[in-house]
């Protein structure tokens, strides 16, 4: 087909999705009419999609993206995240900006039971947002800290985007679940520190928080604390029993999703989730989970193109030429995840540019989970980034405040968008960081 050929088909994605048409759609249609030229007619263009569309469906690893996510969605309806949040609240009195503070570790124990950022944003706008706002907190302030902390859930795991890259690099899902850990904690860490540090330097964006104000909520009755152990030791336990037996080789990555999917649903349970909202649960996750499978196949075939026309060699082969250092191609892929971040969702971004960016890094001989919990990082930075920040508006339609202006929510989520990326140098400068507890499993 040529080169030119490649740059045809990437122009076609993008005509495809400024006319409305679904990205997995996209992906499919481009790379069809692109395996037609290269492999020169119908016949054995369609014998390959086939076999990739049934290879693809049918892989074993797929079955951890409905599983996690139906988990998540559980846990997230039948209260545990509130039950989260009021307990960590309690702890933290005298805290400058605690129900922020709050806000961040409930998501940082909410993240390890689902790799799904959407549940765990609308989750909070819903608890956190409307303590913030009664006591007085900053509308930009406090969206933004649920926004910039909805994105732990990207991070920790199980996380969807992990799963996501460890399918398209053939990598191991556990060993990325295990990477993202010590990244994950220490991002919630600064979260943390950055609330704090705010609230002090200007304590009009969370007065309630401030050093001396308040108690931002009143003691629990007895039945309130009775309900609240049973949805944070539920969920603790849930982290412990799935995440545990996956890193101490008990259970698969796959066995491990069944196996919390279960757990979840027992909590569910015992927090008096209707059947009915458990139901409603599945669909949510049917809603979340089918696009990713269609985006994921169409992506199979977009990256056997690539391979058929050796692009990952064409795109090293440029590189080079331009004169960069092993450092430089590697800011020259992270300033791609950036600027592709403002333009189209996350998942869409990995689909396209992994393939690519992939074998390239791996020639170059960096470490695959290095490079994974980069690229993850800065392309999660991207859900927080104006224009299409996902995240942004995800919360814009959660909260219960018609008032909030995208701009608001926009400017509270910066400074967590750039301790994203100071995690991610953090990650490539030091790289123990990331890849010392997978060696450990």
């Amino acid at each position: 087909m040529g080169a030119n050929g490649i740059w045809y088909v990437l122009g076609l994605i993008a005509i495809l999705s400024i006319l409305g048409v679904h990205v997995a759609f996209g992906f499919a249609i481009a790379a069809s009419i692109g395996l037609y030229f290269s492999l020169g007619g119908w016949a054995p263009m369609l014998n390959l999609l086939q076999q990739t569309a049934l290879s693809g469906v049918k892989d074993y690893n797929f079955i951890v993206l409905p599983l996690f996510t139906v988990m998540g969605m559980l846990v997230a309806y039948c209260g545990a995240a509130a039950d989260l949040f009021n307990v960590v609240n309690r702890r933290l009195a005298g805290v400058p900006a605690r129900l922020a503070v709050a806000t961040v570790a409930g998501n940082a124990v909410f993240a390890a039971v689902t790799g799904v950022g959407v549940a765990a944003a609308a989750a909070f706008s819903h608890v956190a947002y409307p303590v913030m706002r009664t006591l007085g907190y900053s509308r930009s302030f406090a969206t933004g800290c649920i926004a910039g902390s909805s994105v732990l859930g990207l991070l920790i795991p199980p996380s969807v985007f992990m799963i996501v890259w460890a399918i398209l690099t053939e990598q191991s899902v556990g060993k990325l679940f295990a990477a993202g850990v010590f990244p994950g904690l220490l991002l919630a860490f600064l979260y943390a520190v950055y609330c704090i540090i705010h609230a002090i330097i200007d304590p009009s964006v969370a007065p309630a928080g401030s050093i001396g104000g308040k108690a931002a909520q009143a003691p629990a009755t007895a039945p309130e604390r009775r309900a609240e152990f049973t949805g944070w030791f539920g969920v603790v336990l849930l982290v412990v029993v799935t995440l545990g037996g996956i890193w101490l080789g008990f259970v698969t990555p796959t066995e491990g999703s069944a196996v919390g999917l279960a757990g979840s649903a027992i909590l569910a349970r015992a927090k008096g989730l209707s059947w009915q909202r458990q139901f409603d649960c599945f669909v949510e996750a049917g809603k979340t989970v089918t696009p990713i499978l269609l985006l994921l196949v169409g992506a199979m075939m977009y990256s056997k193109l690539l391979a058929l026309e050796g692009v990952p060699d064409r795109v090293k082969d440029l590189m080079a030429g331009m004169g960069l250092s092993k450092e430089g191609t590697l800011l020259f892929m992270v300033v791609v995840w950036f600027i592709l971040g403002a333009l189209i969702d996350s998942i869409s971004i990995m689909l396209l540019t992994v393939p690519i960016f992939w074998p390239v890094a791996a020639a170059l001989g960096y470490d695959p989970i290095v490079f994974a919990l980069v690229g993850i990082l800065v392309i999660e930075a991207g859900i927080l980034t104006p224009p299409f920040g996902l995240g942004v508006f995800v919360v814009k339609a959660a909260v219960p405040d018609r008032l909030i202006t995208v701009r608001e929510i926009f400017v509270g989520a910066t400074p967590y968008w750039i301790l994203i990326l100071v995690v991610a140098w953090l990650v490539y400068a030091w790289p123990p960081l990331s890849t010392w507890l997978p060696s450990k499993i």
